[in-house]
Order: C-alpha cells, then sequence, then structure tokens
C-alpha cells in the first residue's frame, strides 16, 4: 500500500483515531474527565509513530514536533465531540 497518498490527511486521521478512542473510553467506568488525557496521549503516540513510519507529508521531522502534532490533534477530537454537543443544545 503506498502511504504517499495520505499527505496531510494523516493529521485529520490522528484525529479521528483519537475520537474513536475517546469514545470507546466514555463505554468504560472510567471518569469522562479523563477522556481529553486519553485522546491526548493517544494522539502523541499516534503522531511518532506516523513520523516514525515515514508518511511522507506528515508536517514534523522530529520526534518533539510530531508528539505535539499529534497531541494537538488528539486533543481537537475531544474539542469536536464538544464543539458537536454544544451545537446539537
Amino acid at each position: 500500500m503506498d502511504i504517499s497518498i495520505f499527505g496531510i490527511g494523516s493529521v485529520a486521521a490522528i484525529t479521528v483515531l483519537c475520537y474513536l478512542v475517546g469514545s470507546g473510553a466514555k463505554t468504560t467506568p472510567l471518569d469522562n474527565k479523563y477522556i481529553p488525557v486519553i485522546c491526548g496521549c493517544t494522539g502523541l503516540v499516534l503522531g511518532l509513530v506516523a513520523m516514525y513510519a515515514g508518511m511522507p507529508e506528515f508536517p514534523a521531522t522530529d520526534p518533539i514536533t510530531a508528539a505535539a502534532v499529534g497531541a494537538v490533534s488528539g486533543l481537537a477530537a475531544t474539542g469536536i465531540n464538544q464543539a458537536v454537543k454544544q451545537l446539537g443544545k
């Protein structure tokens, strides 16, 4: 599979994957206040994986930036969830 077709979409993919992990965390007895931390940490790990996997247009070339891009993408998943929830009211 040629991963060069993903480009900057890899950042959006991290956000979607973190959203799914956060949704899964909601189904556990874990307190909901930990979901942003779970999403942020998941994004951090996925950002590092994306960089080391060699995604050609991933917007990071060093581990610190890759971790930051991933963490922000993970936290964006929480923000998207809250925006949809608030707009639905």
